[in-house]
């Protein structure tokens, strides 16, 4: 079949189908995706796989495969449909409106980076549309399995080939207590000193929850007493509260430490450090809009660095009075 004869029976819609298809592996979810019936979607594939003179899936079972046709097929279209939102951004930008939607996903701890950079963002595009959803470390990585988001911001970022990733800046965790507490008193604490305490953790997902439990289990220290908070600003309320000592990242308690309502502690192996970065799959074609937006956090990375490096505080009287604390 030669060119312009292909050319003359495809057609933007059979590719839109055939793109659901492919990243859903399911006729059925492709359709509810496009707001279809499954025969529709059915149909499109047939007369897609006609213009090719190739099949595209084939059932085994209840299980769609994919053919080396698809595969073909699924590079293609997303450098066709890159260019045709490239040209959209182009026509919006000669106009003087770039419009789009940036859908991100991001780990709770990052929520105290991510409205400072989508506020200035926000400033320079007004009618690009944002959509954020904040989730733990481990729904961040089903959302970037599953393809959900334009891209996720996340630390600890899993070693694999197939992610592309950008650090943006240090996701510093800290050990934090009450003010007052015994262990700012102590000479040289441990973390197990700390551990003999009430730690109050995340729950499991959370990438601070894993972090610390791994230097725990490196330092052969055993985290006993544990009480499961849902979210960090619960775990910060619980410490100011005296029911126990927690570790957290240093953004997240800065407010509370400058006003004396939290102390920092000095404990072997701290503060934890990873970066926040932001990540897509490889094979996954940034969208216009999220190439902008990539491109605007690489020229701000300065400003975003001297916003939130501040310089440490000092730490806070020990002379406040406090609760007795059993130490376990």
């Amino acid at each position: 079949m030669t060119s312009p004869k292909l050319l003359n029976r495809l057609t933007f819609r059979q590719l839109q189908v055939f793109r659901a298809v492919y990243d859903q592996h399911s006729y059925s979810r492709a359709a509810e995706t496009l707001g279809l019936t499954q025969p529709a979607v059915s149909a499109q594939i047939r007369q897609l796989e006609q213009a090719l003179g190739q099949p595209l899936f084939k059932y085994a079972g209840r299980t769609l495969h994919l053919l080396p046709a698809a595969d073909a097929l699924a590079a293609s279209t997303r450098a066709i449909f890159g260019q045709v939102s490239r040209l959209q951004m182009t026509l919006s930008d000669m106009a003087g409106t770039i419009r789009g939607e940036l859908n991100l996903a991001a780990v709770s701890t990052a929520q105290y980076v991510v409205p400072y950079l989508l506020a200035r963002f926000r400033a320079h595009y007004p009618n690009v549309q944002v959509r954020l959803r904040v989730c733990n470390r481990r729904q961040a990585l089903e959302r970037l399995a599953e393809r959900c988001d334009d891209l996720v911001i996340m630390a600890r970022v899993p070693e694999d080939e197939a992610l592309v990733f950008m650090p943006i800046l240090d996701n510093e965790m800290i050990p934090v207590v009450w003010p007052g507490h015994p262990l700012l008193e102590a000479k040289a604490p441990t973390l197990e000193d700390f551990a003999r305490h009430y730690v109050l953790m995340r729950e499991p997902g959370s990438g601070v929850r894993s972090a610390f439990e791994e230097l725990a289990a490196d330092q052969d220290v055993r985290l006993q007493h544990a009480i499961e908070l849902g979210t960090n600003e619960a775990v910060k309320q619980g410490v100011m509260a005296q029911l126990g000592v927690s570790v957290l990242p240093r953004l997240a308690v800065r407010l509370e430490v400058e006003a004396g309502l939290l102390a920092p502690l000095a404990l072997p192996g701290f503060p934890l450090r990873h970066s926040w970065c932001t990540v897509h799959p490889r094979e996954r074609f940034p969208t216009p809009v999220t190439e902008l937006f990539l491109r605007f956090v690489r020229e701000h990375l300065s400003e975003l660095h001297a916003h939130f490096s501040a310089p440490p505080s000092p730490l806070p009287s020990h002379g406040v009075d406090c609760l007795p604390v059993t130490a376990y």
